[in-house]
């Protein structure tokens, strides 16, 4: 734990995990996103700019709870993000369906292949036990 001071309000804190926020200030940030949630919720076409100055947010928080996968917009709205991987518009997320196919592939071949054992059989063992070679 470290003794910082918060990035919200000043105030000095012990600093648990990677949150540069106090307890206040990480209450006080989940009770606005539930607000902005229930605002896009109820204004399905807005954008983000909308969004910022109706509910008092900065785009950036905005932003940052769309990467988190925490706040998407509907299909049918103008709001999209770049995919972190190619740069095509998404709604939610880092990546968009290719790009994470691509890096889910690019894990499995890291992963080295799983080999069968191969059973070793004699012609005259019909019916006797094998053994593993």
């Amino acid at each position: 734990m470290e003794v910082r001071n918060c990035k919200g309000c000043g105030k000095i804190f012990n600093q648990i995990g990677t949150t540069p926020l106090c307890p206040d200030c990480i209450k006080a940030l989940d009770l606005k996103f539930d607000e902005v949630k229930a605002y896009v919720y109820d204004h399905p076409n807005c954008t983000i700019n909308q969004v910022a100055e109706e509910m008092d947010v900065s785009t950036v928080q905005i932003k940052k709870w769309i990467r988190e996968e925490r706040l998407a917009f509907s299909d049918s709205s103008m709001v999209g993000i770049a995919c972190e991987g190619c740069g095509k518009q998404i709604k939610t997320g880092r990546f968009c369906e290719v790009c994470k196919q691509n890096i889910a592939k690019g894990f499995n071949n890291l992963m080295p292949k799983k080999q069968e054992p191969e059973i070793v059989k004699k012609k005259d063992d019909a019916g006797k036990m094998r053994f593993l070679g």
